[in-house]
C-alpha cells in the first residue's frame, strides 16, 4: 500500500500531465493597468481591480492616515475590542449605498458567504444556487448543513420547480450577480418574484458587479432597478471593484442582528485593520463621485468586443469588464497564455475544477486603468496567436 505522501506525489503528477497544475506568480511590483514580474513590466488583464482604484493616490493616503491614527491591525475580534469607530462609519456608508437598513463587515467574501449560510440556515432547511455560483457559495451550502439543491445555469424555471417541489422548513437562494468565470449577470428580477412566490429568501453575491454596473455603481440591483425589498441580502466584496480589501453583507435589521450573534465567521476572527477600512471610506467616495471610471469601462469592452468579433474569436456573451475567451482545451488554454506572455501580455488560463470539463478558456478583465492603445495590442496579439 503507498503511503500518503506518494499518492499526493501521485496525484500532483496526474494534474500536471492533466495541465491542471497551477503555479503562482511573484509580482515585483503593481503599476496601475501593468505588473513587474521577474523584472519584465506586462501589461495586466487578469486583475479584478474593475475601476483601477487599488494604486490610487487618494486610497493610498487614506491609508496611511488611517495606519497613523488608528495602527496597523485591529488588535481584537469585533466582538471584542476590534470593532471601531472607523468600521463603524463605513458600515454605515455602505448600507446607504446599496439603500439597506444596515450592513455588516466580514474580513473577505469567502467569511462572509460562509457566515451568513450557517447562520441562518441548517438541518431541515433548503438552499438553492446557481450551478455556476463562486466556489464559496457552494461551500457555504456545504458546510451550512441544509439541503443543497444546484439548478441549472440562470435558469430561472428549473428554480421556480424547485422551489415548489420543496418541504423545507426554511428556502434561501443564492446566486452571484455578476458570474466570475462567464461574466454574464444573473436574472436577479426573476429570481425575486420565484422567491416571493414561493416564500424563499433571496441572497445576491454582487462581488463582480459593485462599483462597476449601474448608473451609481450600485450593481447588479441597481442595473435591474431592484432594491433592498427584493433581495433579503446582498454580499459585497471590497477587493474588486472598490480596489481594497474585506466584504461586507447588507440586510434588514433583524438579518444583521442574527449575523452578529451567530456568524462564526464574523465572531471568530480578527477585525479587519481600521486603516483599511478608511482607504475603503475614500474608495466609495470616488466611486460615487467618478462615473467616468464605469463610463470609460464600457467604452473599452465595447471595442475590445467589437475587434473580437472582427478576428472571429469566441467569446462569451458578457456585457461586463470579464470577458472570457472560450478555448475548450486546457492545454491549448496554456500555450494561448504563454503565447500572450511572450508578447508581453498576463492572462492566466482558467481551467477545470474552476470551470467546467471542455470550458477551459482565457478569462480576459479589463480595468478603467487601461487605455485603448492596451485593448488595440491586445487584440493584434490575438490575431497573430490566431492566425499561427
Amino acid at each position: 500500500m503507498s503511503t500518503i505522501q506518494e499518492q499526493l506525489a501521485a496525484d500532483l503528477e496526474s494534474r500536471r500531465a492533466e495541465h491542471l497544475y497551477r503555479q503562482r506568480r511573484v509580482v515585483d511590483a503593481y503599476e496601475g493597468s501593468e505588473v513587474i514580474v521577474d523584472g519584465r513590466r506586462l501589461i495586466n488583464f487578469c486583475s479584478n481591480d474593475y475601476l483601477g482604484l487599488a494604486g490610487d493616490a487618494r486610497l493610498i493616503k487614506a491609508m496611511q492616515d488611517g495606519a497613523e491614527k488608528y495602527g496597523v491591525g485591529s488588535g481584537a475580534a469585533h466582538l471584542v475590542t476590534g470593532h471601531g469607530i472607523s468600521h463603524h462609519a463605513l458600515e454605515e456608508e455602505l448600507a446607504e449605498f446599496v439603500g439597506y437598513p444596515r450592513a455588516l463587515l466580514f474580513s473577505t467574501g469567502y467569511m462572509a458567504n460562509l457566515g451568513v449560510l450557517s447562520a441562518l440556515f441548517g438541518q431541515g432547511d433548503a438552499v438553492f444556487e446557481d450551478r455556476l455560483n463562486h466556489a464559496s457559495l457552494l461551500d457555504a451550502g456545504l458546510l451550512s448543513r441544509a439541503r443543497l439543491k444546484r439548478y441549472a445555469h440562470a435558469d430561472v424555471a428549473a428554480l421556480n420547480k424547485n422551489l415548489a417541489a420543496s418541504k423545507a422548513r426554511r428556502k434561501l437562494v443564492v446566486s452571484d450577480g455578476v458570474f466570475s468565470m462567464d461574466g454574464d449577470i444573473a436574472p436577479v428580477k426573476a429570481m425575486s418574484a420565484a422567491c416571493k412566490q414561493h416564500e424563499a429568501l433571496l441572497m445576491i453575491d454582487d462581488a463582480h458587479g459593485l462599483g462597476v454596473i449601474g448608473e451609481q455603481g450600485r450593481g447588479t440591483l441597481e442595473a435591474q432597478g431592484l432594491g433592498a425589498k427584493d433581495v433579503d441580502l446582498l454580499v459585497g466584496t471590497l477587493g474588486k471593484g472598490f480596489g481594497s480589501f474585506g466584504a461586507f453583507v447588507a440586510g434588514s435589521e433583524l438579518l444583521i442582528e442574527t449575523l452578529i450573534q451567530k456568524a462564526r465567521s464574523y465572531i471568530y476572527t480578527t477585525a479587519l485593520p481600521p486603516a483599511v477600512s478608511e482607504a475603503t471610506r475614500a474608495s466609495l467616495k470616488i466611486i460615487k463621485e467618478e462615473s467616468w471610471r464605469r463610463e470609460k469601462l464600457q467604452q473599452l469592452i465595447a471595442r475590445f468586443r467589437s475587434g473580437a468579433e472582427q478576428l472571429g474569436l469566441k467569446l462569451m456573451d458578457s456585457p461586463t469588464p470579464i470577458q472570457p475567451l472560450l478555448v475548450g482545451n486546457a492545454e491549448t488554454a496554456l500555450q494561448i497564455s504563454d503565447a500572450l506572455l511572450e508578447r508581453g501580455l498576463l492572462i492566466s488560463a482558467i481551467r477545470p475544477p474552476t470551470v467546467p470539463e471542455g470550458t477551459a478558456r482565457l478569462r480576459i478583465t479589463f480595468s478603467a486603468a487601461h487605455s485603448e492603445e492596451q485593448i488595440e495590442r491586445l487584440l493584434a496579439a490575438l490575431s497573430e496567436i490566431n492566425e499561427a
